[in-house]
């Protein structure tokens, strides 16, 4: 079985200042079922092309959203994306199927490490419970969610660390089933 084609839509308002994402999305370059969309260089006013977006999303099997981890969420365009091409009547509700049997992955980075998120941790909680409205969009798009790729320790992580996350992150690319 061949690998899905799988459009990241990443989110990085600061790349240039980001050792793991630029790392990340090296690993991500090369596979040809694989469509990198960079948002904030493709809309760097915000304005988004919602037909556009909507074609390529449509034309793929899965959705990965590549972000770091801001204040327990996504960078702003991310959410500018849901709300302006997740629409009414094309991603849910009575006719909106374009996106039925697709697949929604996360796949971030977080500064601190595992032990922070959960109980005992400064941050109280894991951060699969802070993707819960991403769970909950898939299901309302009637797409499965894949459970996400997250990348802990990133202030701290070393070379060795990238280059075994970039290893680890290429082949979840290359898996059918991711």
């Amino acid at each position: 079985m061949s690998a899905p084609r799988t459009l990241i839509l990443f989110a990085h308002p600061a790349l240039e200042k980001s050792r793991v994402q630029k790392s990340l999305l090296t690993a991500a370059e090369g596979l040809d079922h694989v469509t990198v969309h960079d948002l904030y260089e493709a809309y760097p006013d915000f304005q988004i092309d919602v037909a556009r977006e909507q074609e390529l999303a449509a034309a793929h099997d899965r959705i990965v959203l590549q972000h770091p981890f801001y204040w327990y969420s996504t960078p702003a365009i991310l959410k500018e994306w849901f709300d302006t091409v997740l629409q009414y009547g094309w991603a849910y509700g009575q006719s909106g199927t374009a996106l039925h049997g697709k697949t929604l992955a996360s796949v971030i980075s977080a500064g601190g490490p595992v032990e922070a998120y959960g109980p005992g941790g400064y941050n109280t909680y894991p951060i699969v419970e802070f993707l819960k409205p991403f769970e909950q969009t898939a299901r309302l798009c009637g797409m499965t969610y894949a459970e996400p790729l997250i990348f802990h320790g990133c202030v701290s992580c070393t070379l060795d660390d990238l280059e075994s996350w970039n290893t680890t992150y290429r082949n979840w690319l290359n898996h059918a089933s991711a």
